[in-house]
């Protein structure tokens, strides 16, 4: 049963190798790449199912016990989101027979979009600091050479950017983690745990706490390390856009939520106190910089920023609730991104332009799509009884409750500046009088419009089914701060 833990890692990592041997054969990548990706999220739905039902699967790798070997721990936040990581593949494999032109999928696209699941996968179901830093790394290089796929000037130009600011935080990463395996002389999470808890987290410790969470916000693009983000996902083709919005910045939320819940929690008066006033300055310049562009692509991926605030927010707050409210925003966040990236790059394809000055009325040859996004932007914005409300309203309940009005106002304010942004795409582009000089093209458009839907239904499905998810997600919380049942299950004392 416990080798059941590789297995996220284990079936990506080996279909990026095998696509990388057919990558010519354009026909039979695609049905391979299509069959992986539906089994693998089969499969990890049913790792799912046994986690909740029995417990985490921990697997000790070589046989060796933790905390002496490499440990893979599938526990219900990880494998919660190694599922939520494999729905936004399917559709985005779907998506890009459509998105890519036949030289990019030759290039290795494939292998490279299997070794980012890979890379994510691991990152969230690794028991041990330097490991996690290692699944950085795959996932990292793997979105090196999709950010670059296709050649474009400006992707290069980009791409330089991406690169130097990501090497920098693996540099201080691995620094970090020597340090801290200096001071406590292991590098598995669980055991960190339980020796920082037995020193009650001294000076030196929260010390390198924060130097690990500047790792970490770097990666999630928390205020002010996000200046790398915004142009750097949108140069690349729609369908990677979207693996990036949806997944790499939400591995950086997952580790803060995930170490300064399990290890990092005795000094919150420091830590958790400088994270509330990071995630309202995260906030307050992501919105504006969607409001600053009429850039459709460029709108879509500042909007990421505030969502990472409000995700801080939670960790920041530190209560049951808060912790429901991050974690369930993180996951309807993961999904809805997807999903506005794909529909901005189905809007681009069909108008030739993502300025949204010179479009209009596209709701006449394309409805479908067109209210697609309108209930994605209305999901992003947090309106009921969709998904995004329910951890938004969790979120700044609890801050009302903490007296954090400040942050409670910040928060209502960026929720209807990113609702204005969204409803100013959907009129300048959408709505308006009919052009007939456009000639809709119906196949595309349906090849464009059955991943969007897939994703939008699982995003609905997070909000009117709130009542099936939240339970969950509330049993994770409780499990989250109270980290002897972590240290237990891996440690197995």
């Amino acid at each position: 049963m416990s080798n059941l833990a590789v297995l996220p890692i284990l079936i990506p990592l080996l279909a990026g190798i095998f696509a990388a041997f057919i990558h010519n054969k354009t026909k039979m990548v695609r049905i391979f790449s299509i069959i992986v990706s539906i089994s693998n999220l089969v499969v990890v739905s049913y790792i799912g199912y046994l986690v909740f039902q029995n417990g985490s699967i921990i697997l000790e790798t070589g046989g060796w016990k933790a905390p002496y070997g490499i440990v893979l721990v599938a526990d219900m936040l990880s494998i919660l989101l190694v599922i939520t990581t494999n729905i936004i593949a399917v559709a985005c494999v779907f998506f890009a027979r459509k998105s890519l032109s036949q030289q990019q999928e030759n290039f290795y696209f494939y292998t490279f979009f299997f070794l980012l699941i890979t890379g994510v996968s691991g990152a969230f179901l690794t028991g041990d600091l330097f490991n996690l830093f290692v699944f950085f790394e795959v996932l990292l290089m793997a979105s090196y050479a999709l950010i670059v796929l296709g050649g474009g000037k400006i992707q290069l130009r980009e791409s330089i950017k991406y690169v130097l600011i990501n090497l920098f935080s693996s540099i201080l990463f691995v620094t970090v983690v020597s340090f801290l395996y200096s001071v406590v002389g292991t590098v598995n999470m669980a055991q960190i745990a339980e020796r920082v808890q037995e020193v009650e987290q001294r000076g030196i410790l929260t010390t390198i706490a924060i130097l690990l969470f500047f790792v970490f916000a770097t990666k999630a693009a928390v205020f002010p390390l996000y200046y790398w983000l915004p142009k750097s996902y949108v140069v690349p083709n729609p369908v990677v856009s979207a693996l990036f919005g949806a997944l790499l910045t939400k591995v950086g939320i997952y580790s803060i939520l995930r170490v300064f819940t399990t290890i990092f929690v005795y000094e919150i008066d420091i830590t958790h106190q400088f994270f509330l006033w990071l995630a309202a300055l995260t906030m307050i310049s992501g919105v504006i910089g969607a409001l600053s562009t009429n850039n459709i692509k460029l709108i879509i991926s500042y909007n990421i920023i505030p969502a990472v605030g409000f995700m801080l927010m939670g960790i920041g707050l530190y209560t049951e609730a808060s912790i429901s409210g991050s974690i369930y925003y993180l996951l309807h966040d993961m999904i809805v991104k997807g999903t506005l990236f794909l529909i901005v790059g189905a809007i681009v394809a069909i108008t030739g332009t993502s300025d949204l000055r010179k479009m209009g009325g596209l709701i006449h040859h394309y409805p479908v799509i067109g209210w697609l996004f309108f209930v994605a932007s209305l999901t992003l914005a947090g309106i009921p009884p969709f998904s995004g409300f329910i951890g938004k309203l969790l979120l700044l309940q609890e801050g009302l409750a903490q007296d954090q009005i400040a942050i409670v106002i910040i928060g209502l304010i960026t929720s209807l500046l990113i609702l204005f942004s969204m409803i100013r795409i959907f009129i300048q582009a959408f709505w308006g009088e009919k052009d007939d000089t456009i000639t809709p093209n119906r196949i595309k458009s349906r090849a464009y419009a059955w991943p969007i839907a897939f994703l939008v239904a699982f995003s609905i499905f997070l909000g009117v089914g709130a009542e099936y998810v939240y339970p969950m997600v509330e049993d994770i919380s409780t499990y989250l701060l109270d980290p002897s049942q972590y240290i237990d299950s891996v440690l197995k004392e």
